[in-house]
């Protein structure tokens, strides 16, 4: 047993030594490099601690460090003086009222009086009334007719708000009253005939219209505007005008087109010449669509005027297009801005216009349209200064049809009674060319400080006429200059006004037609002068003092304006 023991030790350590010398080792000690750029993560990051841990092991021994005061006295007078709080100076804001009341009274028996009421909310809805009286109970010298005047009217309207649209409907009467007093100073009028004219002459004006606009739509918005005007001799004038407006965005830019419904119907009593009555009538239909460009320095505006005529009394028919083209191009910005452009328009003439223009104008006008077949203009505009800003444009005009106010012939020698006050050789017809006009326009502003300004304009036209002599009551040269001051408790201005020579032609008594002679009516000028003290928000005193000069100026043949005019009144503001 024990040689059996023996023996199985010894196998088993022989066993171990042989696995032990035939194992080979093939690995290999190496150092491999990895060379890899660093990307870190957000493991890698590590916070701040907030309370960071003190190594007071180390200890910085404070050193001792010894000092004095060396003094030197030194003698002073200086005493501070107390401080004391410095208010803010804050000035007290103007307030602003929505109602006034102005009147006032000058010489040749002049009142005048003035309203505006209105009340509603500012977000919703407006309601407001305009009133507004003018007269004079005439006084020039040496006249053997009344030459006062007067003029009364009545404004009222309703707006409403609301979030997409707004509309407004308005309503209005007005009445003006005037003389046919221009009667001729070379003839002598009997006494009789004198007494037996009625030279009054009454305008009546009655109109309704409105208005609505729409936001984020392509229909802008309409007006629409219904007029009856009316004279003291039996004439009417009935209007009918409407124009909606629709807007494109197309890119960047914009097509906006406006149509118009033109309706006028009218008549008189009676022609100058006859008492055959005069009747006119036109239908209107236009279209004006206009194409805008907006660049960094140029816009431009390409457009026309379209429109389809009807003479509804002499069963005509007529198309129209109109060039309507401007363009501005800034070479220096606000500085030098060049303008250019061709336009033209069908002109509607109306009763109502050309007694606004001329009121001593007979009843027993002939109503036509004129064609203005174009204007073009080129100019420029800018500022010299940074107050200084400077308008001017040069044009050539060509209209067909212009009317021209020349002088109705006399019917009377003095001795022989009239029909109508105005065949006294003192009143005005209408007449129709063709006019070609060269004309040039300027204008100059200056801001010479916040309460004082100073401009002044010039409009020259060199008229060429087809058929007529001249363009008769046109003048060459009109220009105006005019200065404004307004401080915190009063403020004044001046306009004054020029107007260069004008002819007419008159036909004597019994003469034929073309045997008139050519009459000039001079030049003038004309200074209006105004002011006036603020005694409170509420409260202001005024002044105006017109054709300052005192010229004895005539703006038509035979009809001399009143000299120094000189009216004073209060205003007063005040809310509802």
């Amino acid at each position: 047993m024990r040689k059996l023991f023996i023996t199985s030790t010894l196998i088993l350590i022989a066993s171990v030594s042989f696995s032990q010398e035939t194992k080979v080792d093939t690995l290999r000690t190496e150092e491999i490099m990895v060379v890899k750029p660093y990307t870190p993560t957000i493991s890698d990051a590590f916070k701040v601690k907030s309370n960071p841990v003190i190594d007071t092991i180390t200890k910085i021994q404070k050193e001792n460090v010894s000092y004095s005061i060396f003094s030197i006295p030194v003698a002073s007078t200086f005493t501070p003086s107390k401080g004391k709080a410095k208010g803010v100076v804050r000035e007290p804001k103007e307030r602003l009222f929505e109602n006034y009341i102005s009147a006032g009274f000058g010489n040749f028996t002049s009142p005048l009086f003035e309203a505006y009421l209105h009340t509603g909310d500012s977000r919703y809805n407006d309601l407001g009334i305009f009133i507004n009286h003018h007269s004079s109970e005439g006084g020039i010298k040496d006249l053997q007719l009344n030459d006062s005047f007067a003029d009364t009217r009545i404004d009222g309207y309703y707006k409403q708000f609301d979030r997409y649209y707004n509309w407004q409907i308005n309503a209005g009467v007005q009445r003006k009253l005037y003389n046919y007093y221009g009667i001729p100073a070379d003839v002598i009028f009997d006494d009789a005939v004198i007494n037996n004219m009625d030279e009054k002459q009454i305008y009546k004006n009655i109109y309704v219209g409105g208005k609505v606009n729409f936001e984020d739509s392509f229909f802008q918005g309409a007006t629409a505007e219904l007029v009856n005007f009316s004279d003291n001799f039996s004439s009417n004038e009935f209007r009918f005008i409407a124009k909606p407006k629709l807007e494109f965005p197309i890119s960047t830019e914009l097509i906006n087109g406006e149509f118009l419904i033109d309706l006028i119907n009218g008549k008189f009593e009676q022609n100058y010449d006859t008492t055959d009555d005069l009747k006119y009538s036109f239908l209107n239909l236009g279209f004006n669509p206009n194409f805008e460009v907006l660049r960094e320095n140029l816009t431009v505006n390409l457009g026309a005027k379209l429109y389809y005529s009807s003479d509804l009394d002499n069963k005509t028919n007529k198309f129209y297009a109109y060039p309507n083209v401007t363009a501005s191009f800034k070479l220096v910005d606000e500085v030098f801005i060049l303008v250019a452009g061709v336009t033209g328009d069908l002109i509607q003439n109306t009763y109502r216009d050309l007694s606004t223009e001329n009121p001593y104008v007979s009843p027993t006008l002939s109503i036509q349209q004129t064609d203005a077949q174009y204007k073009a203009f080129v100019g420029a505009k800018g500022k010299l200064a940074s107050n200084i800003g400077y308008n001017f444009s040069v044009s050539h005009t060509n209209e067909q049809n212009k009317p021209l106010f020349i002088q109705n012939q006399t019917k009377t020698n003095g001795t022989i009674n009239v029909a109508n006050s105005y065949e006294a050789g003192n009143s005005f017809g209408v007449i129709y060319d063709n006019v070609k006009t060269l004309g040039f326009f300027g204008e100059l502003s200056i801001d010479a400080s916040k309460e004082f300004n100073f401009g002044g304009t010039i409009n020259y036209a060199n008229y060429t006429t087809e058929n007529e002599l001249e363009a008769w009551n046109l003048p060459s040269i009109k220009a105006t200059i005019n200065a404004d001051y307004q401080n915190k408790s009063w403020f004044a201005g001046a306009k004054l006004f020029y107007n260069g020579q004008t002819k007419d032609f008159v036909i004597p008594f019994g003469q034929p037609t073309n045997t008139g002679v050519i009459v000039e009516n001079d030049s003038y000028m004309d200074l209006n002068l105004n002011g006036g003290y603020i005694f409170s928000d509420r409260l202001t005193a005024f002044a105006k003092i017109n054709n300052a000069l005192g010229k004895k100026y005539q703006p038509f043949v035979n009809y001399q304006v009143q000299t120094l005019q000189i009216l004073a009144g209060i205003t007063y503001k005040f809310d509802l």
